[in-house]
């Protein structure tokens, strides 16, 4: 659906979902933590950013996620990761959302592809950014930025792969197309 042309109903009801995937994306991300050596730590929220992206679309995912993900990061003694988090995480849903809207547009019969390829590129959007954020703004060293490439490809990998079989569950369920979901 077109952002621009909601009902007040229609933004109500995409407001509340977006609240809903930034406690879904907090809450996923702090009930399993597995720290890094290099600080961070690996999480189950990329699932829900990638779900909340195909779901709500650039805009409300982007704000879904970038503040799913920073309360997190806040809650969980990673507080010098919130302002890179709030832009990587944000910007991630909605690349996710943008290259989804291109496959729903213009390749519709290859919706599964679409999520698969979204996923992939958003992941690999993350896990450079993070490489950047520690490497430019933390100062950490390559091996232990590396170290966080390795972490956060497994992370991504992980997320992707549940997000996508998600998305097919709850697609099948017909909800996301009564709520008028972005990628329904």
């Amino acid at each position: 659906m077109n952002e621009e042309k909601q009902t007040a109903h229609e933004k109500l009801i995409r407001l509340c979902f977006a609240a809903m995937f930034a406690a879904l994306i907090c809450v996923a991300t702090r009930i399993i933590q597995i720290p890094g050596p290099s600080g961070g730590y690996m999480h189950l929220g990329d699932c829900f950013i990638l779900i909340g992206s195909w779901v709500l679309g650039p805009v409300y995912g982007f704000a879904a996620s970038a503040i799913g993900s920073a309360l997190a990061d806040a809650t969980s003694g990673f507080e010098v990761y919130v302002p890179g988090t709030i832009l990587i995480k944000g910007a991630m849903s909605s690349l996710a959302a943008l290259i989804m809207r291109v496959f729903i547009k213009k390749l519709p019969k290859y919706r599964l592809a679409g999520f698969f390829v979204s996923g992939i590129a958003a992941e690999v959007f993350m896990v450079s950014g993070y490489f950047l954020y520690e490497t430019l703004f933390m100062g950490f060293a390559f091996p232990a930025a590396l170290d966080g490439v390795v972490r956060s490809s497994v992370q991504g990998a992980f997320g992707l792969v549940l997000g996508v079989i998600f998305i097919q569950v709850i697609a099948k369920t017909g909800v996301l197309k009564k709520m008028h979901a972005y990628a329904a």
